[in-house]
């Protein structure tokens, strides 16, 4: 791959923020279907519940389909990967929009998500490679700032717009915007990049890296810890915290604020101290969520709480991708997809749980102790990143050439910093 790489100044190239954009819409598009749901099943002639599956369909073609997609681009030029990306995404609005089949419209959902998957995959290579070693984590948390802005402004506004245009309209506005992306993706991304240098061998020998699956498994987790609070925490703001119903978005918004401010601490601090960074976060996490279940009887204590859940979980985030991506050597493109799929299944996984919880005797506190077991849990990958740092060895994945431990001067330096 042949990118420029940021220059010493630490300023990040714009193609970082041009796919920053393109996550952008995508992540409103993942999301903003829960806000429109009354609006789509009935048009559909389905109900509420069962409309639901269109958000399980797209979490499942993100699961499944980001490794799967990430493989079968994997020869192609990166610049195609990313239009072809937003030209299929576009293309699966489309199709939603013209449907009145909501087995047709699942199934675009399923595709767009599949679509999305390959643009993550690929696009957080070309943002890290862009960026260069020093800013990786950095160039990661732009990113991923893009999809929580999302949450903060996109599904907000596209929610209001679903209910003001129909939710055909709304479609119809993402493919163009999607349109108008791939234009923009074909013109910023560089034309000296040309294919991507690994293999699927090498991509999958990259699995072989027990550090990469400890990094998988913090995503997993504290994705898993504050997704199951998020997810159910409109009924303890209403019924616990006495926040009026209409008010809660207002906290929500400053969710989003805490999830923007986390993340660029991850990307801030990330590079030169990933582990003073993630393990400090996590435990943090962890205990705002604890205190969520006895202190958030008023507004003002609930309001702050669900400021600084977001704050010191997504602090994790970035820097672990990074860490994912740079564990893999040569080979970073399906292991992006998979943080891409342990990030979905950590929000599977711990909203099914927080269910279970929310409907067992302990009532709308049980999803923050599901959330707290699941930060608390993020610390024993973390810990054990950090004793497998301080050896200052590595295994790197070479294209063609059989696995090796060697010590290498990038690793040695970080290994140095995680000790801090």
């Amino acid at each position: 791959m042949s990118h420029p790489v940021a220059a010493a100044s630490g300023k990040l190239p714009f193609v970082v923020w041009v796919l920053a954009a393109g996550t952008f819409l995508m992540g409103t598009t993942e999301f903003v279907i829960a806000g429109i749901l009354p609006d789509i099943a009935p048009d559909l002639g389905a109900t509420v519940s069962h409309a639901g599956l269109l958000i399980t369909a797209f979490a499942i073609g993100m699961i499944v389909g980001g490794p799967t997609m990430a493989l079968a681009t994997l020869r192609l030029p990166q610049r195609l990967t990313l239009v072809l990306a937003l030209a299929v995404f576009a293309a699966g609005h489309v199709v939603a929009a013209l449907s009145s089949s909501f087995t047709v419209v699942l199934a675009a959902r399923f595709v767009t998500a599949l679509a999305t998957g390959a643009f993550w995959a690929v696009g957080f290579v070309i943002a890290t490679t862009a960026a260069g070693p020093a800013n990786a984590t950095r160039a990661v948390s732009v990113m991923m700032g893009g999809l929580t802005l999302a949450n903060v402004v996109g599904v907000p506004a596209g929610s209001l717009a679903g209910h003001v245009t129909g939710w055909r309209g709304l479609f119809w506005t993402l493919a163009a915007l999607a349109a108008l992306a791939a234009a923009v993706i074909g013109r910023f991304i560089p034309r000296i990049e040309q294919r991507a240098q690994g293999s699927v061998r090498s991509e999958i020998r990259a699995l072989r890296q027990g550090r990469l699956w400890l990094a998988l498994a913090a995503a997993v987790l504290i994705m898993g810890g504050v997704l199951a609070t998020y997810t159910y925490i409109t009924p303890l703001l209403t019924d616990r915290a006495g926040i009026p119903a209409g008010a809660v978005p207002l906290v929500l918004v400053a969710f989003g604020a805490g999830a923007l401010g986390g993340t660029a601490i991850g990307g801030r601090f990330g590079d030169r101290r990933p582990m003073a960074t993630t393990l400090p976060a996590a435990a943090a996490t962890a205990l705002v969520l604890l205190a969520l279940i006895p202190l958030s009887t008023t507004p003002a204590a609930a309001v702050v709480l669900v400021f600084l859940m977001a704050l010191t979980g997504f602090t994790i985030n970035p820097v672990v991708t990074a860490l994912a991506v740079r564990f893999a050597g040569d080979a970073p493109t399906l292991t992006s997809a998979l943080t891409t799929s342990a990030y979905n299944t950590g929000i599977a996984a711990g909203s099914a749980l927080a269910g279970q919880a929310l409907a067992s005797s302990l009532g709308v506190t049980g999803p923050a102790l599901v959330g707290a077991i699941f930060a608390g849990l993020t610390l024993l990958p973390l810990i054990t990143l950090a004793t497998v740092a301080k050896r200052g060895t590595t295994r790197i994945v070479v294209q063609g050439a059989a696995d090796a431990q060697i010590p290498t001067p990038r690793e040695t330096a970080v290994a140095t910093q995680a000790r801090s």
